[in-house]
């Protein structure tokens, strides 16, 4: 992604003020986002220590569940998806006030589900669905307005999201816990098919450029039937939030095509090309692990593993691991710097990727250390993020160093 707005080369850099009052959506949620996901696995590994530090709205398993899908990975989605409309469309996206009161949405919406304290949970619930909507609102405002329709897609998306969000509050609400949990496989799907239509897109183009080498453009059809496996998989779920039981084979049919697909579009992106730069071959094994999550998850349609497996590789070394490796990547261009992994990223990709596995495979494997796979995968996970935080802080806050606008 491109800033569009251009300004004097001869300009000076402006001051942290500028950034605060007109810098980019992927500013605040990348790094409000980061710091939240710090907070609740901080939170969560105490829950599993037996101490029970807040008493959130609808319980710590359903607050963990709900907030790692609408509180970290929306943030990050609504960053990243708001900042690449601009360059998708040439028009101006939110910044100013108008961000800043999305993003008080979303922050007020995190500290009442933390900290309901005697809230109406119909209240919260009504403060927390608003946020995906609006974002969607903007998207679609800019998207029609400039006419690339190729965009639109995420509009429906984030609407999709959205009614999943609805489904998790209405099953914590009537105690319906297969709706709570179709409800978060159905968001877990929805950050796939964003991976998987977004992954398309700009790991092939970051790889190229960073490389100076050719990626040949893929099929149209296969492209097309990447994004139809991967709204396959929403549609289904979408359907089970309303008591419609699913046959595994329909599951399983769209399962092999995305699996298939996805392996065959992966190969071709050069990834031989890209171990010595943790940007690319960040994005490339995150994206491989989104396929074995796929994987996994068709095995489990046929009861050959547990779900919670798959759910776990998908969530923690396919979701995860490529929001580290984006927004470390995205982070960099877009405030002015040079495109060049930072000191650590390495170890920070190796972790999270580490407790993916640690969570899902070894967890299988061994059944017996569930709680030290927790801890250990969760301390993985805080350890890859804060590192995140504590080099990112200072350009997410700070002006673009060569005083463009953004």
């Amino acid at each position: 992604m491109q800033p569009i707005q251009q300004i004097n080369p001869q300009t000076r850099p402006a001051s942290a003020g500028l950034a605060f009052k007109t810098g980019l959506a992927f500013r605040p949620f990348f790094w409000l986002g980061a710091v939240f996901l710090l907070i609740s696995f901080i939170l969560w590994s105490a829950f599993w220590q037996g101490n029970m530090v807040v008493a959130p709205n609808g319980g710590m398993i359903w607050w963990h569940q709900h907030e790692m899908l609408f509180g970290f990975a929306a943030a990050i989605v609504a960053g990243f998806l708001l900042t690449a409309v601009q360059s998708w469309t040439g028009l101006p996206t939110l910044s100013g006030a108008r961000l800043w009161a999305l993003v008080g949405l979303w922050a007020a919406a995190r500290f009442l589900n933390l900290f309901p304290s005697g809230v109406s949970a119909h209240l919260i619930m009504v403060v927390d669905i608003l946020f995906l909507p609006m974002v969607a609102l903007v998207m679609a405002r800019l998207v029609i307005g400039a006419k690339r329709w190729r965009n639109l897609i995420f509009v429906p998306v984030l609407l999709i999201f959205t009614i999943a969000n609805v489904g998790q509050h209405w099953g914590m609400l009537n105690q319906n816990a297969d709706l709570v949990r179709q409800s978060s496989y159905l968001a877990v799907w929805v950050m796939v098919t964003l991976i998987l239509v977004l992954g398309g897109r700009v790991i092939p183009f970051f790889t190229s450029r960073a490389l100076n080498v050719t990626i040949a453009a893929p099929a149209r059809w296969r492209e097309q039937l990447v994004v139809v496996g991967a709204l396959g998989m929403c549609l289904l779920l979408f359907i089970s939030l309303f008591g419609v039981k699913v046959s595994p084979i329909w599951y399983s049919l769209v399962l092999i095509l995305t699996v298939v697909l996805n392996l065959w579009r992966w190969t071709s992106w050069k990834l031989s090309h890209s171990w010595r730069q943790p940007l690319l071959w960040g994005l490339h094994l995150s994206y491989l692990f989104v396929i074995v999550g796929a994987f996994l998850w068709l095995l489990s349609e046929w009861q050959l593993i547990a779900v919670d497996y798959a759910l776990h590789v998908l969530t923690i070394d396919g979701i995860l691991a490529i929001i580290l490796a984006m927004i470390a990547r995205v982070s960099l261009g877009h405030t002015g710097r040079p495109i060049k992994a930072l000191p650590g990223l390495s170890l920070a990709l190796v972790a999270v990727l580490a407790a993916g596995l640690i969570r899902g495979p070894l967890l299988w494997l061994f059944p017996g250390l569930a709680m030290d796979a927790y801890q250990l995968s969760l301390l993985l996970c805080i350890l890859a993020y804060a590192w995140f935080v504590l080099l990112y802080t200072r350009p997410l806050w700070s002006a673009r160093i060569d005083g463009r606008p953004g």
